[in-house]
Order: structure tokens, then C-alpha cells, then sequence
């Protein structure tokens, strides 16, 4: 199933919740809306008075956070923030979605005015690829192709936008100077020195690259950027192990092994497997849709597990998860789930594993319910935190919202407002929204990462606002940290490079391949699943 957007109806679990009260009436939906809105600009109005141009917001001691430029080793911050006003310019679509053209419009020209990549910084390729270079692309894409959708206008906009796209990009491309075809994950954004602390690389940074790399090529006619990134995913395709036909977490450049042969669904390798499946959507390649469907067979074979005594997991009365395997063998490699794994119920509905993804996405809400939050891992053995920590991510805010459109049950309208009040009660800060340093504490940590705008409260916002413009459209997709791509002619005409005319013209209608499982409208006025399986799941997170 390849089209995000669809619409619905309404409903609430009380009680034990799973019992159904018809009682989500529409302006308990607007009013959710409203305060979704509010919350955005609680933490991006903070962002602009206290934080701009830096990149990050202290939502403690409301003030801005950048480089860290004493300590070059601190790559948690090092590899995200450049001096180039993150918290701006990651926010930018947000406005657009949000429909404040005059907010949005002061956003571009605050970026056009400010924001420079000549910075003498290193940063991650990946972060930077996903939330500036996604960023800058979608909103020059709302300024330019997408008028029918967002109606804004900017007089003498001269793709400035795309000029910062494209200035980002060559500063990343020297990351890709090696005769392995794999990028360096670092690259100093002035100098082009890509050498300082590579040695290694992970999946996701690795094969994460595509859509932004691909688009950006499109729109400035240059090949250079698709060969680069095609040529990382090749790689990746080759490096996967013969026997499971499963790829590993962290990949040594220097000695040319996998450091980590850990194969999962979450964190170091999640968005690879979206990024194939959504290349093919989005540009038609259907050699990713081959590999993509391989790597999806064999997630379900060796990594999808069943909590029951006989493993059984065409029982759907069952809880299922995904675990963290050995990627040479198959065989169990840890205990643990990461909250980034929720994005991958995105990709299940995206590949039309509708079952599969709503009891998935359970798991989550369980975990959410338990702490009002996601901690980083969790141990299914020891129904325990094995990492509290939680920063606002927004992979179960968009699993939600995509599941919502998909089956259009009120259910996920009532997990979304959980998700709300969760947030507004335990991260809310001076200033802004902070992480969380422990779930179970709930003691905050004074940082709010751009995610937190550019995706978390983003998916909220389109969950509740039925008769948002995007809604009207099944043309867009989101890139991994948020962003707007459209899937349209335009894009696929600029594939003369790579494919021929007859090509392109056979998968113009490449949308027509993908069959889904249906969700019947009966099945809204019931839980999206039984009392068994919820009991069940309550027993094996041991959710009180």
C-alpha cells in the first residue's frame, strides 16, 4: 500500500482499554488539532527568540545550543549541529502542512538571509542529508511545483532554496571519495576531510541517502548525485550474507567486515528498508522493490516472533515483535527493542502488511502506556527498560497516524491524544519541550532536538486535521525524517540518464503493482484487535 493519505472516523478505548465508547466527537478532534498547533509553536516560537540562528533550543535555560566546538569527540552533538540553524530550517514544511503561509514565508527568507554550509564543521552525512538537505528540497518544491496543494507564493523567490540544497550537497559528496563506494559517515563541511572518526559506518547511514540525493540531482540535471548514492545501495546489497540474505548494524571501512553483525528492524538499519521501498515508489527502480520484498521475506522469517508458547504467529490472538538477530545465522543476538523500530509499522503498511502492522504498532502503544513514553530499548526477556532514555522521537506519532489513514479507526485518534498528553505532561519545559533522561524518573534533560518539530508534532497535527490540503492528495510520501517528496511525471521525467523513454513510460503507472490487504469499515466499530491478544500483550510487557 503506497499511498499515505486517506481520512475517517472516531472512537475511545476506556476503561481496561480496549472496551469501545462511540464518544470522539468532531470538536474534541479540533480541539486536539488546536493544542497540537500550540505545542508546535510553544517550542518553535521559543526556538526563534531564544535559540536562532543556533541550531538547537535549551528549553531549560531557554537559550540556544550549536557545535560543540571545545570537545570535537562529542559526536551526540558535533554530528547533528553545523552553525547552520537546524531547529529553522527542519521546521520549515511544518509551516506549510500547518497552512501559515506567513510564518513559513519568514522562515524561508530567514534561511535564504542566514544559513550557510561554509561552516568548519563535521558533521554526520546522514543527519545532514536528512534533516537540511530533505528539508531544503521539500520546501523549494512548495514554493515551485506543489501551488495546487499549499497556495504559497513568494514574490522573486529565485530558488534559493534549492541553491542551499545544492551547495550542501557538494560539501557532503567528498564522504563518498573511496574506492568501496560505502560514504565515510563525517565530512567537514569546509575542507571536505572525511577521514576523522570513519572507520565506521552504519546500515541506515549508508543506504539513507537516496530519495535526497536523487531528487536533488533531478532537479539540478546532475547524475553525480544518484551514481553516488545507487552505488552506496549496491554495496549494501552486496555485503548481505549469502546463507539468511540478512544485512548487518555497523560496517568497518578500514578492515572491510561488519563490526556488528546485529540485523534488526530499529536503530543503525531501519531506514534503509524503507528508503528501497520508497525509492521504487517514488522514482520506479523496481530492482529496490526486488531487494526490498528479499529483505522483507527474510525479516519475516528469521526476526518475527510470536509471544506464545508454541511461537505461532498465524494466531493473531498472539503479540508479536521483531527481534534482533545474528545476521550469519538467524539466531537470537540480544533481548532488546529500540523505539526507533516503530518506524518499520510505516513500512509494513507502506508494503500493505496492514495486520501485521496494526498488531505491531500494539506492542508500542502498550510500552507508551506502561511509561507515557518510549525508552530507547527495551528488554521483552526482562518486561524492562534496558535503556531509559527518551528524546521526543517521532517514529510511534507517525506509526499512529499512518495506521489512522490506512484503516481510518477511530482507535488511533484516541492513542494519538495519549501521545499528546503524555508529552504536554511530562516534557513540557520553561521554554519549550524537553527529553526525557529517564522514562521512569521522568527527570528531563535540557535539550529538544529538531525532530521534535520537524516530525513529532507534524504527525500529530495532520492525525487530527481532517481537511489539512495533504489530505486531498495520495501522491506524497515522507521522507525518513518528515519531509514532502510528491510522487508525479515530473520527478520520473528526469530519469533520461539512467533509464529510456519506454522505460519511464512503462512505470508511470508503477502504482498499479501493489495490492493491499483491506480493512472493512465494520471493523471500525470494534477494536482493531481481540481481548485475547490485548490480555496477552498486558501479560508479556507486564503492563500493570
Amino acid at each position: 500500500m503506497w499511498s499515505l493519505l486517506f481520512c475517517c472516523q472516531i472512537f475511545i478505548l476506556v476503561g481496561t482499554y480496549y472496551d469501545i465508547a462511540m464518544n470522539f466527537p468532531s470538536h474534541r478532534i479540533d480541539r486536539l488539532r488546536d493544542q497540537v498547533r500550540q505545542m508546535f509553536y510553544f517550542g518553535y516560537d521559543n526556538y526563534m527568540n531564544y535559540a536562532f540562528p543556533l541550531d538547537e533550543l535549551n528549553p531549560h535555560d531557554c537559550s540556544g545550543r550549536g557545535p560543540d566546538y571545545d570537545n570535537p569527540d562529542n559526536i551526540n552533538i558535533n554530528d547533528i549541529l553545523g552553525n547552520f540553524s537546524l531547529g529553522l530550517v527542519d521546521s520549515l514544511d511544518t509551516l506549510a502542512i500547518m497552512g501559515d503561509a506567513d510564518h513559513f514565508k519568514d522562515a524561508v527568507k530567514n534561511v535564504i538571509d542566514t544559513v550557510s554550509f561554509d561552516q568548519e564543521c563535521t558533521v554526520q552525512v546522514f543527519e545532514s542529508t536528512i534533516r537540511l538537505l530533505g528539508s531544503l528540497i521539500s520546501a523549494h518544491l512548495i514554493l515551485t511545483e506543489w501551488k495546487d496543494v499549499f497556495e504559497i507564493h513568494i514574490d522573486n523567490y529565485d530558488n534559493e532554496l534549492l541553491s542551499l540544497a545544492h551547495d550542501l550537497g557538494v560539501r557532503l559528496l567528498p564522504a563518498f571519495n573511496n574506492p568501496l563506494g560505502i560514504p565515510h559517515p563525517r565530512v567537514n563541511l569546509r575542507n571536505g576531510n572525511s577521514e576523522i572518526y570513519n572507520d565506521k559506518a552504519c546500515t541506515a547511514g549508508i543506504g539513507t541517502l537516496i530519495l535526497e540525493f536523487k531528487m536533488l540531482g533531478r532537479l539540478i540535471g546532475d547524475p553525480v548525485y544518484e551514481r553516488v548514492a545507487e552505488r552506496a545501495m549496491d554495496k549494501l546489497w552486496e555485503l548481505r550474507n549469502n546463507e539468511t540474505g540478512l544485512i548487518g548494524n555497523v560496517y568497518n571501512l578500514r578492515t572491510e567486515t561488519w563490526d556488528d553483525p546485529m540485523s534488526g528492524i530499529g536503530a543503525g538499519i531501519d531506514s534503509y528498508y524503507e528508503y528501497l521501498l520508497k525509492s521504487f515508489i517514488l522514482f520506479g527502480n523496481e530492482n529496490d522493490l526486488s531487494r526490498f520484498s528479499l529483505f522483507y521475506n527474510n525479516i519475516t522469517k528469521y526476526m518475527k516472533r510470536s509471544y506464545s508458547a508454541n511461537g505461532d504467529l498465524n494466531n493473531l490472538e498472539n503479540p508479536i515483535y521483531f527481534a534482533n538477530v545474528n545476521m550469519n545465522n538467524g539466531k537470537l543476538h540480544n533481548h532488546w527493542i529500540d523505539s526507533l523500530s516503530a518506524a518499520f509499522i510505516g513500512v509494513q503498511i507502506l508494503h500493505g502488511d496492514l495486520e501485521t502492522a496494526i498488531h505491531h504498532h500494539a506492542l508500542f502503544y502498550g510500552l507508551w502506556l506502561k511509561y507515557d513514553a518510549l525508552p530507547e530499548r527495551y528488554n521483552w526477556n526482562k518486561k524492562a527498560c534496558e535503556y531509559a532514555f527518551y528524546p521526543l522521537r517521532p517514529e510511534f506519532a507517525e506509526a499512529t497516524y499512518l495506521l489512522y489513514q490506512a484503516t481510518h479507526h477511530p482507535f488511533y485518534l484516541y492513542v494519538g491524544e495519549s501521545i499528546f498528553k503524555s508529552i504536554e505532561r511530562f516534557n513540557k519545559a520553561k521554554c519549550g519541550y524537553a527529553t526525557l533522561n529517564s522514562v521512569l524518573t521522568k527527570k528531563q534533560e535540557d535539550r529538544m532536538e529538531s525532530f521534535f518539530l520537524s516530525e513529532t508534532c507534524k504527525y500529530l497535527f495532520l492525525l487530527f486535521d481532517f481537511h489539512n490540503p495533504l489530505h486531498k492528495y495520495n501522491d506524497f510520501i515522507f521522507t525518513t525524517e518528515g519531509h514532502l517528496l510528491r510522487i508525479n511525471s515530473y520527478v520520473r521525467e528526469k530519469i533520461s540518464f539512467l533509464y529510456s523513454e519506454s522505460d519511464a513510460s512503462r512505470i508511470s503507472n508503477i502504482s498499479h503493482m501493489f495490492t493491499c490487504q483491506t480493512f472493512h469499515k465494520s471493523r471500525q466499530l470494534v477494536p482493531p484487535f481481540s481481548d485475547t491478544f490485548w490480555h496477552n500483550l498486558i501479560n508479556f510487557i507486564n503492563l500493570q
